[in-house]
């Protein structure tokens, strides 16, 4: 595995608030970042996205399954665990997901898209909106 990929593993797997200050050690300036809910551009708008998870979750951890790495290119595989402080602040929750991840010469991050089912992962678990959810699935299928 490249060292920048190792590199951001590493941050991502202890990641604190206290540590959203090396983003831009790892992220290019005019990074670009995208998932489920957010679609920024630049270093302060993607830790913002961070710094709101933590006001959000209680205990929010990556764990990094796996990776595939192919010139300044890679996908890791990841679990995302937390709590909700607002819904069961105490029920740990889980989301599986994948990060597509392009670097710069320098070994930042210049594209970071995160791909995870919003609905499965995580609207399915919540409170009413759960039930709802799953109806509408069982209804599709």
């Amino acid at each position: 595995m490249s060292a920048a990929v190792v590199r951001l593993v590493n941050f991502y797997e202890s990641l604190t608030e206290q540590s959203l200050a090396e983003l831009s050690e790892l992220y290019a300036a005019d990074a670009y970042f995208k998932d489920p809910f957010n679609e920024v551009r630049g270093i302060e708008a993607i830790r913002g996205i961070f710094s709101h998870m933590f006001t959000a979750l209680n205990l929010p951890r990556f764990v990094v399954q796996s990776s595939v790495v192919q010139g300044n290119e890679a996908f890791l595989v990841w679990e995302f665990r937390f709590a909700i402080k607002r819904y069961q602040p105490s029920l740990e929750r889980v989301i599986r997901g994948t990060s597509h991840l392009k670097f710069d010469d320098a070994g930042r991050v210049s594209f970071h898209r995160d791909y995870w089912d919003a609905a499965e992962e995580l609207y399915e678990k919540l409170p009413l909106i759960g039930a709802l959810m799953r109806w509408l699935k069982r209804r599709m299928s």
